[in-house]
């Protein structure tokens, strides 16, 4: 499986030299790798890039690529921030590349995330950060970095960045950017929030990324970005590897909501509450555009297990294990698999990928208090 958990130092054990073994470790692992097989590891997070032939010059010339993706630490973590995220950082990882995760505690109050409470929002990003750890992300080449801190250490470098980035562009290319904060260009919006793409934009050169990893539904800031560097006549422009956006469980949901909990699994959902929203989810027999069940299966279940197991009677085909999406597809279209075939295997895979999370937050004192603190945020907001 692709996102195994770095096993834990022992007690007492140098934290420094844990490092450099695990950073000795990875480099040999990258090493063993083509250019070819890094950037092939590295084009399949994408839905889109940005530009190809730029993405296999970079790994030509740059032994450790920079990566750059963020998050507003904004409640409930849904699967696909969860596991879509951590199998993304790990494939970047295995690549040879250097991922800075940016917690953007800045930009949630910006957006008026958790009432506006930084304290909030930061207690929110440090449950976010349990999760990945507990979900497997390979943390050995992983760099979180919160953005108030980091802004604040090197505010002569940030804030006049971000006035170039607004002097040069006009409030209807800015408003046009609103989507990367889940407002529509049409929303009455604070000035705040038409503030937010021009450090959003700026967050990519302040953070020197090569790369920028993020789902598609930011790629109008990433590409203001790339028009930035021509106006200032910069060569070497930010490579946009966007990735898919899931769906929510309901029928023409193209992406999932928070404020809509039974069209998407969260991160701390229990075994009985991935059954029951499976189960009620829209997967209409031998369609297989637009089902959000199909989705999970190519974009979680594959990249995690590389495989997809059905148990079912012989009366109804007996069991069978596929090894590719097409196979599935091909089945699924001829009627040979079924919804009532799918939605259980789907159940079952989800809950063993989500068990190690539960786990954590059940054994693990801090992580339980963490946890239990952002569940009484959710019920008073």
């Amino acid at each position: 499986m692709d996102p195994t958990p770095a096993p834990e130092a022992a007690p007492g054990a140098s934290s420094s030299s844990g490092a450099a073994a695990a950073a000795e470790d990875l480099a040999g692992a990258v090493a063993a790798m083509t250019l070819e097989e890094r950037f092939a590891t590295l084009r399949g997070i994408g839905e889109e890039c940005i530009q190809e032939d730029e993405l296999m010059r970079l790994l030509q010339n740059k032994p450790v690529p920079i990566c750059y993706d963020g998050f507003e630490p904004s409640g409930r973590m849904h699967i696909a921030q969860g596991i879509v995220k951590t199998i993304n950082v790990n494939k970047m990882v295995r690549a040879g590349c250097k991922v800075k995760i940016w917690i953007a505690d800045w930009f949630a109050q910006l957006n008026n995330k958790m009432g506006g409470d930084l304290k909030k929002i930061q207690t929110v990003g440090r449950y976010m950060i349990e999760i990945w750890k507990a979900a497997g992300m390979n943390l050995d080449g992983v760099e979180f970095l919160w953005s108030s801190e980091e802004i604040n250490k090197r505010a002569h470098e940030y804030w006049p960045l971000v006035m170039d980035i607004a002097r040069k562009n006009n409030v209807k290319r800015i408003t046009r950017c609103c989507q990367i904060m889940g407002r529509s260009d049409q929303e009455d919006l604070t000035a705040a929030q038409i503030f937010y793409p021009c450090m959003q934009c700026a967050d990519i050169f302040f953070l020197k990324a090569d790369i920028c990893q993020l789902g598609m539904d930011q790629r109008k800031v990433n590409m203001l970005a790339r028009e930035y560097c021509d106006d200032i006549k910069r060569k070497n422009k930010p490579i946009i590897l966007s990735h898919h956006m899931l769906p929510g469980f309901k029928e023409g949901q193209e992406k999932m909501s928070k404020s809509d909990p039974s069209s998407a699994i969260f991160m701390e959902d229990d075994e009985a509450q991935v059954n029951v929203k499976i189960k009620q989810a829209f997967c209409p027999p031998k369609i297989v555009e637009g089902n959000p069940c199909l989705e999970y299966i190519k974009y979680i279940v594959f990249p995690w297990f590389g495989k997809f197991e059905v148990i079912r009677k012989e009366s109804n085909g007996g069991n069978k294990t596929f090894l590719t999406m097409d196979e599935l597809i091909s089945d699924y279209e001829s009627g040979a698999l079924h919804p009532a075939d799918v939605k259980p295997a789907l159940a079952k895979a989800i809950n063993e990928i989500l068990q190690p999370v539960r786990d954590h937050f059940n054994n693990n004192s801090e992580a339980k208090v963490l946890l239990n603190t952002v569940k009484k945020y959710r019920v008073t907001n």
